[in-house]
């Protein structure tokens, strides 16, 4: 069995995950989530879709860019 990066969890249907060459191993994608998903600059919900990035910072939606003062991004084109 593996042991989860993010809750420590002994379980035999782990998976890893290996991200810029790094490797977590996790027994569920909430874990995996926690430790790999940015986080919303403005709200800090963990950015699970596609988000937002102006100038490196990620944002879950164009409501929380333009509360950082990002009004050019849009959720919709």
């Amino acid at each position: 069995m593996a042991k989860c990066d993010a809750c420590g969890n002994d379980y035999d249907k782990a998976f890893k995950v290996t991200k810029a060459g790094k490797a977590y191993t996790f027994d569920s994608f909430e874990c995996a989530i926690h430790i790999l998903a940015p986080a919303c600059a403005a709200c800090g919900v963990r950015v699970i879709g596609h988000g937002l990035e102006h100038n490196g910072t990620i944002y879950c939606c164009a409501h929380c860019a333009g509360r950082q003062g990002v009004e050019q991004l849009k959720d919709r084109v």
